[in-house]
């Protein structure tokens, strides 16, 4: 009774709201257990989010495979992997995940393969280097996006119905500011190591990892779920594909994808901070700065988004899309009229810090507004069709990193600046719900 109460109270204090029991969006036998629920959610996300940030394709799994001498042709893909194989195959995942009545399971199953992953990746990095390190590690990465999908598909899916409205993009804020304060602790840890070339913590980095996994998927299972609507639940990937006409069907949600796919241009122009800075001969131990002001973005940005996002999703896109924009535009007039400036050791960090401050927005703006869209095995579909597009779209416009023969990466992030410009306008004419 006593941990009951515990979880009421802190349940009512993070949840900012009036009247804590108020329960919209989810039924009833739902509602009476949301205290709860609240907690152990947003618990499992603090160590879901901290084990993404212990193997972070554009700097720990870099750092691994630089350590093993593997080509940098396989580090080009680490990025594309990692967030493409976790959306491209939800469309085909959707129908199996909306035929099960409770489905943390599948969370907890895809949480327990990416630790596993992890830890054979750990494995690799001991016994192999080379070329079959590279085949190795990109193997198990594979597999460990493929494990995120099933993820993604049923997270949502499970705070949509276990969570009511206007409390569900606190869960993801608080989770996003704890679990960037675990960041910028090991992002340190991670410069002080590098400094003592210390090659084996990267090692001891991906082994904690994949037990903040571990330890996520038994929180994720403590969750009281009830069982939900299984009707419509079929199989075969011709079924699945006709779930595209949604985008025909549902102008609304073809609208929302339109806008997400725009806002991509905070993930994808990211990378290139790095790689400007790197030109500036700064020493290799900046990425770890750089992975420690990611965490110290969320740890400030995080509660914020979060709360706005449960005001107003809606706007939480249009305001973080116009800061990555102005932001990018910022580095791009710098670089073209006051070069100098970019070799300041202040800029350019302090311009990353801004932008994943706005891609936290962008996250959590876009993650409320899908699960505030639709209720029961709607939302589903919603977040497979929405998560398959963008898996192209990502492949499509992280293509445009090829045109770096050509154009310089300040221009890069340029282009990228007026997609975000353009994901502004769109968010703007998005309905409000």
């Amino acid at each position: 009774m006593k941990t009951k109460i515990t979880k009421d109270q802190l349940y009512t204090r993070l949840a900012n709201t009036e009247d804590a029991r108020a329960c919209k969006g989810i039924d009833d036998a739902a509602c009476k257990v949301v205290p709860g629920n609240y907690v152990t959610l947003l618990l499992s996300q603090v160590l879901s989010k901290f084990a993404d940030a212990l193997l972070n394709p554009k700097v720990t799994l870099p750092w691994l495979l630089h350590a093993l001498n593997v080509p940098s042709a396989f580090i080009a893909w680490l990025v594309p992997i990692r967030e493409s194989g976790a959306l491209l195959p939800q469309l085909a995942i959707a129908d199996y995940v909306r035929s099960l009545p409770v489905r943390k399971w599948v969370w907890v199953l895809g949480a327990l393969v990416q630790a596993l992953c992890i830890f054979a990746m750990v494995i690799a990095g001991l016994t192999t280097e080379g070329n079959i390190a590279g085949y190795s590690i990109i193997a198990l990465l594979i597999i460990f996006s493929l494990a995120r999908g099933f993820n993604s598909v049923a997270a949502k899916d499970v705070l949509g119905k276990t969570i009511p409205k206007r409390q569900r993009g606190g869960v993801s804020g608080y989770a996003a500011s704890a679990a960037g304060f675990a960041t910028i602790t090991f992002g340190l840890a991670l410069w002080y190591f590098q400094r003592q070339g210390d090659k084996p913590s990267v090692l001891i980095a991906l082994s904690a990892g994949a037990l903040m996994w571990v330890l996520a998927a038994l929180v994720y299972a403590k969750i009281d779920e009830y069982p939900g609507a299984t009707d419509g639940g079929k199989n075969g990937l011709a079924h699945a594909l006709g779930k595209l006409r949604l985008l025909i069907d549902d102008k609304p949600f073809a609208h929302f994808v339109l806008t997400r796919a725009l806002l991509l241009c905070s993930a994808l122009s990211a990378p290139f901070y790095i790689v400007l800075a790197s030109e500036q001969r700064f020493d290799f131990s900046l990425l770890a700065l750089f992975l420690a002001l990611s965490g110290f973005a969320s740890l400030i940005s995080g509660p914020f988004w979060g709360h706005l996002s449960d005001r107003s999703s809606k706007q939480v896109l249009v305001f973080a899309s116009i800061l990555v924009s102005l932001n990018g535009l910022l580095v791009y007039l710098v670089a073209t009229w006051s070069p100098y400036l970019l070799s300041s050791p202040l800029f350019l960090p302090g311009m990353y810090l801004i932008l994943t401050i706005a891609h936290q927005g962008v996250r959590l703006g876009r993650k409320t507004y899908l699960v505030d869209m639709a209720e029961g095995n709607k939302r589903t579909d919603y977040v497979a069709v929405s998560n398959t597009v963008i898996g192209m779209c990502l492949l499509a416009f992280g293509s445009l990193g090829f045109l770096s023969h050509w154009l310089s990466n300040a221009e890069l992030i340029l282009i990228y600046s007026l997609m975000g410009i353009a994901g502004a306008l769109s968010a703007i004419l998005l309905p409000r719900l």
